[in-house]
């Protein structure tokens, strides 16, 4: 294992392991959620509830996996989303600042806010001058697909970038806010990219986006850099993200089998 292999690796091994602690917080918001003990005093203090038995081991167990569940896919991604920003110091040469993107806006009647997307190639900060080709081809191949204008072509200084595991859900919430920051993306000269690390996305979900002028990139092995993300890491960053998993699999997958099984059991 080489020394990047170890730091990628440790990255999200360590996202992943937040989920080993995960309890239920039965809408409670209550911080650190409840423990068995705890879920059990709070459902049997409950007349409609104890009635049912709805105070078993086995129910907040099921409540345990199904928020667990959703904290294992989160927290893969937010581990994803870190190993995509360190990839592109180390292969394009970016410092923190470059690598990272944010952007202000101002509510009616409210101060302003900060929103940020998971990454970003400003073109002049690529140190590399072979990196820069391949990213300044990469761009023009991805406004001729998007058939963006020519004064769009020539203002561009770069791209954004949204990391995602997979979308498995229709949240019109997020749809919303992704397609605001794809508009922002634009208004700064940037072009928008969701990367997605699955192939698991809605295809109603993805025509939106891909209407909404974002590149959207799949996780596929094969395809072009302009619709597989692991084509796009090999070709335009310079760095083999598909191998990089291949390799350390089966310590991804061990992990993965420690963490559910935590989350399956009754404590």
């Amino acid at each position: 294992m080489t020394m990047t292999d170890e730091k990628y690796l440790k990255i999200v091994t360590d996202a992943l392991a937040v989920c080993t602690d995960y309890r239920p917080r039965f809408g409670r918001g209550r911080k650190g959620g409840f423990s068995l003990e705890q879920f059990q005093q709070m459902y049997e203090s409950d007349p409609f509830y104890s009635w049912f038995g709805l105070s078993s081991p086995l129910m907040y167990a099921a409540h345990k996996a199904a928020g667990g569940m959703t904290s294992v896919y989160r927290q893969i991604g937010i581990g994803c989303q870190w190993v995509f920003v360190e990839i592109l110091k180390d292969h394009l040469g970016l410092d923190d600042e470059a690598a990272n993107w944010s952007y202000s806006i101002r509510s009616r009647g409210s101060r302003s806010r900060r929103l940020s997307l998971d990454g970003r190639i400003p073109t002049q900060a690529v140190s590399d001058p072979q990196a820069k080709q391949r990213v300044v081809r990469w761009l023009d191949s991805a406004v001729d697909m998007l058939e963006l204008p020519a004064a769009s072509r020539r203002n561009l200084q770069g791209a954004v970038f949204e990391v995602r595991q997979g979308y498995k859900s229709k949240d019109s919430k997020r749809q919303n806010a992704d397609i605001a920051n794809a508009s922002n993306a634009y208004a700064y000269h940037y072009l928008p990219v969701a990367l997605l690390l699955s192939s698991q996305i809605d295809e109603d979900v993805a025509e939106r986006y891909e209407r909404a002028r974002w590149l959207l990139l799949r996780g596929t092995i094969e395809g072009t850099p302009l619709d597989s993300a692991y084509v796009f890491f090999r070709e335009v960053i310079g760095y083999d993200l598909a191998a990089f998993f291949q390799r350390n699999s089966a310590t991804l997958k061990e992990q993965v089998e420690t963490v559910l099984g935590k989350l399956l059991s009754e404590q």
